[in-house]
């Protein structure tokens, strides 16, 4: 991975793409060969890679403005009450939910949630940002306005972002490289594309670009053989 990139992971179901994703994040331990951090070996989960869950993974008793400040907390334990409430609430209004601050996450919908998750996420400013089909329990028009939020963040703070999906436009739309993973159980990095599409990029303008078609018939083309 590359500092700075979005690197997007495509496959198809069992192929490992979540297991890479999770012993990047220290959950799981690999069987052979390591994963590094600028030099450092990663074996255990840190403050310094963060993950969004596609099943959102909020604190249910705690609040939206609750669930961020604990991860603030943990990630700045020298800052007073004061510095980590006006830290938090400068992600909340970063991720445009203000107004929904002190609800709990069951009065919140789907997009709401992983709005949370993402200002979770960015607010402890991780070296890595690791997405796991984030959208994916998402209705499409939420998703794409949560997609452009995740642009607009990313942009903000240069974070590397390493995600797993299974949508092709999704990739095209938010990546610099995408790597293509064979089928499993014996499944291989095949081989990692460059997305040379010039941001900022839309879905609007995207569509009318004459190499997204191309790429996303390569991608598919890939996925179907």
């Amino acid at each position: 991975l590359k500092q700075g990139e979005v690197l997007t992971m495509i496959g198809h179901s069992g192929c490992g793409k979540s297991t890479l994703l999770n012993i990047i994040a220290g959950f799981d331990t690999p069987t052979f060969g390591g994963v590094f951090l600028q030099g450092k070996p990663i074996d255990r989960p840190g403050l310094d890679r963060m993950v969004v869950f596609q099943s959102f993974a909020l604190m249910p008793w705690l609040s939206a403005f609750d669930n961020i400040r604990l991860a603030v907390k943990q990630a700045h334990p020298e800052w007073d009450a004061a510095q980590v409430r006006a830290w938090t609430q400068k992600y909340i209004d970063m991720m445009n939910l203000g107004g929904a601050e002190r609800k709990r996450p069951a009065l919140l919908s789907g997009g709401m949630r992983q709005r949370v998750g993402l200002a979770r996420a960015f607010a402890v400013n991780p070296k890595v940002l690791l997405l796991d089909e984030p959208f994916a329990q998402i209705d499409a028009l939420t998703r794409g306005s949560i997609q452009d939020e995740l642009v607009r963040m990313w942009q903000a703070t240069r974070s590397t972002v390493f995600m797993v999906t299974h949508d092709v436009d999704e990739a095209i739309l938010l990546s610099d490289r995408i790597a293509l993973m064979t089928n499993g159980p014996d499944a291989e990095l095949a081989e990692i594309i460059e997305i040379d599409i010039p941001r900022p990029r839309t879905r609007a303008s995207l569509i009318d670009h004459p190499r997204y078609l191309e790429l996303r018939n390569y991608v598919l083309r890939f996925l179907v053989q």
